[in-house]
């Protein structure tokens, strides 16, 4: 009888167990590529294992990619870290010295990505049951949530004020909330009330002007938006986000979706589970 031996129990996008060897990485990184805002021109052989494009505000940018199950594995295998953009594993253990060693390329995660639902899950359905999802965009938000006029306008002023952070910021909608990219990742994400821009955005512990903390969330704060005046101030923290998000990149720190509690993370959910956290953070009080 063939011996079989299984990562950890996860469930993720048609994928039982979490990956034990670089293949499983390779697999696992496919089921995500859209949500990574990325899609792949090759894969070979020769190092570096992967040619692919990310979008940024500017169009599609060449990236290329490493995978190993652990990120110390890199400098293990003595991979010239000029040739690589990004590594792609499922554990990031790399000590201070490693990540100095390595500097200047981003890694990405996924065992981090997963556990802090940074990426949401999708169950698996039947083919018959699986429905085309419908296509979001500003209209929906207005029409669903009854947007008024002035309201409208801010959000307009707003929106161009993020964009012109950096060129390469851009933003995606979905049925929940408006993301803004860095373009790495994402940083803030808006929704509506009647009267009310709502506006999640990260701030990695640090206290800015007019932006309250999220309980149980400690990495990301909460404004709104209802005048001009309040306009001001979140244009100012959302520019201090984007930079507070940036260096966070530079230093492979794990921003996740939320800094989710240890409760949120020992829980398997799927999208609709997600959007409606997401809707509880946009509420909370």
């Amino acid at each position: 009888m063939e011996e079989s031996v299984v990562g950890s129990l996860i469930n993720f996008r048609g994928l039982v167990y979490s990956p034990i060897n670089e293949q499983g990485v390779v697999f696992l990184f496919g089921r995500i590529l859209d949500d990574l805002n990325m899609y792949i021109e090759e894969v070979r052989v020769k190092y570096p294992d992967c040619v692919a494009r990310r979008y940024t505000g500017k169009g599609w940018e060449r990236v290329y990619i490493e995978f190993e199950f652990k990120s110390s594995n890199f400098i293990t295998h003595g991979h010239d870290p000029n040739e690589c953009n990004i590594i792609v594993c499922w554990i990031d253990d790399l000590s201070k010295e490693g990540k100095k060693q390595l500097e200047g390329i981003e890694i990405i995660a996924l065992k981090d990505i997963i556990d802090t639902l940074e990426i949401p899950n999708r169950k698996i359905k039947e083919p018959s049951k699986t429905m085309d999802k419908s296509k979001y965009d500003l209209q929906h938000f207005y029409k669903k949530d009854k947007v008024n006029k002035p309201v409208q306008k801010l959000y307009e002023k707003l929106d161009t004020t993020i964009k012109s952070i950096n060129d390469e910021v851009f933003r995606k909608f979905s049925r929940t909330a408006i993301s803004y990219y860095s373009p790495e990742k994402m940083f803030t994400y808006i929704n509506f009330t009647q009267s009310t821009i709502r506006i999640i955005l990260y701030t990695n512990r640090n206290k800015l002007n007019g932006v309250t903390n999220i309980p149980n969330h400690e990495n990301w704060g909460r404004i709104y938006i209802r005048n001009e005046k309040d306009l001001q101030t979140a244009t100012e923290s959302l520019q201090k986000s984007f930079s507070i998000i940036k260096l966070a990149i530079m230093s492979n720190t794990n921003t996740g979706w939320f800094a989710l509690s240890k409760q949120d993370e020992d829980t398997d959910d799927d999208m609709e589970t997600f959007e409606k956290k997401l809707d509880t953070a946009f509420s909370l009080n």
